[in-house]
């Protein structure tokens, strides 16, 4: 078998949204489908990603060196010991030819987001759900039947009242989810603050509560943040200062006592392990890395064995993404959980349109690969990129 063609277009998220640092109104993602011969269910059979959101569409340097890549070099040579299957870490290193150290996010994430359509690409082949053959792969064969879920939201919008706030989070709420997100850093301390006390009276718990920076501030500010947060307990403080300020995070896990947050913004296992070496983190600590953003599932494996060399629990890893495919990794690898983004970005947010909420855990689909079949918007525009 071998892979016949790789495609990407990019597509705008089209969303209105801003956290403290930036606004989705220019945004754009890359659409992958890499195409088979392989056939399955009398149909060819299809591997389709997406580069996540938040980064922008990042097709030029697929279609300049990886994707020529993967399709000059021998059919055989990608293929897995069995020859009836592809060999996601053979690829991998495929794309990763004549490629200089260093620089990871200009190449990480268009080789993350091809990586991770072959992944759908192999266990539909093997005509498994992705996350079972991760599971088998890389977690002793554990299949959880569901996985813990907390929804990300409380994002800043042009009239936005509190009342407008709570009454989002009580719809969180409604729709099964337990815990919950918000931004902070997009207004001043004392009403970022209040915002906060408001969601509180809906969450009922810290414990229920996390709340995300988005890498806004400098460390007067952070320190400041990390003050006025602290006695609310919250479940963590997700990326209060630039993710490379390794002494920075330091300092604030010296001061603060609650979980702290921060990863889906490093692309690489060198700046991972930096992080746990020199950035101050306790076990309690999430970490939140973004697959297909970071070289993707191969090696995210790789990254998962050297934060285990340095005793750290898979248990408060959550990778960033809110999408089908963080879930499936969540899922496969036994992390602590998953994020949802419910009704924002556009087709590119959620899960498939099948999935449930119940008390804060979703069930896991068993349709083959990622599942984007069930997702009718996001396969819509899947479809007709391999068509």
């Amino acid at each position: 078998m071998k892979i016949l063609d790789i495609r990407e277009t990019a597509i705008p998220l089209r969303s209105q949204l801003a956290n403290s640092s930036f606004d989705f109104t220019e945004m754009t993602t890359s659409v992958v489908a890499v195409i088979t011969d392989a056939v399955r269910g009398g149909k060819p059979v299809v591997g389709y990603a997406f580069n996540s959101t938040g980064r922008y569409a990042c097709g030029a340097q697929m279609r300049a060196r990886f994707i020529p890549r993967i399709l000059a070099a021998d059919p055989k040579t990608l293929l897995d010991e069995s020859g009836d299957n592809l060999d996601p870490a053979k690829i991998l290193a495929c794309m990763m030819r004549r490629e200089k150290a260093g620089g990871h996010s200009e190449r990480s994430i268009p080789i993350g987001t091809i990586e991770v359509a072959v992944w759908d690409a192999v266990a539909k082949i093997a005509e498994k759900p992705l996350h079972v053959v991760l599971a088998e792969r890389f977690n002793g064969g554990k299949i959880p039947a569901k996985v813990f879920c907390y929804v990300g939201g409380g994002w800043y919008t042009p009239g936005q009242t509190i009342k407008d706030l709570q009454d989002e989070m009580r719809r969180h709420l409604a729709a099964g989810y337990t815990q919950v997100k918000m931004k902070v850093g997009g207004l001043p301390l004392d009403q970022d603050v209040k915002r906060v006390e408001a969601v509180l009276q809906v969450m009922g718990s810290g414990t229920n509560l996390a709340v995300d920076a988005n890498c806004k501030f400098e460390r007067n500010e952070a320190l400041a943040y990390a003050k006025a947060l602290a006695p609310f307990k919250l479940r963590w403080f997700e990326e209060p200062c630039d993710p490379l300020d390794y002494a920075l995070t330091a300092e604030l896990a010296s001061v603060y006592a609650p979980p702290l947050a921060t990863g889906e913004n490093l692309f690489s296992t060198q700046d991972v392990e930096n992080l746990v070496r020199f950035g101050g983190l306790r076990a309690h600590d999430i970490v939140q890395i973004d697959p297909p953003q970071a070289y993707g599932i191969t090696q995210y494996s790789r990254t998962l064995d050297m934060l285990a060399r340095h005793k750290w629990p898979r248990v408060s890893l959550f990778p960033h993404g809110g999408n089908q495919m963080s879930l499936a990794i969540a899922a496969g690898f036994g992390l602590g959980g998953a994020e949802s983004y419910p009704g924002v970005f556009g087709d590119f947010g959620g899960f498939a349109d099948d999935a449930r909420i119940e008390d804060g855990f979703i069930s896991l689909s068993q349709r083959p690969g990622i599942g984007f079949e069930g997702q009718a918007g996001l396969y819509k525009i899947m479809r007709e990129l391999a068509a």
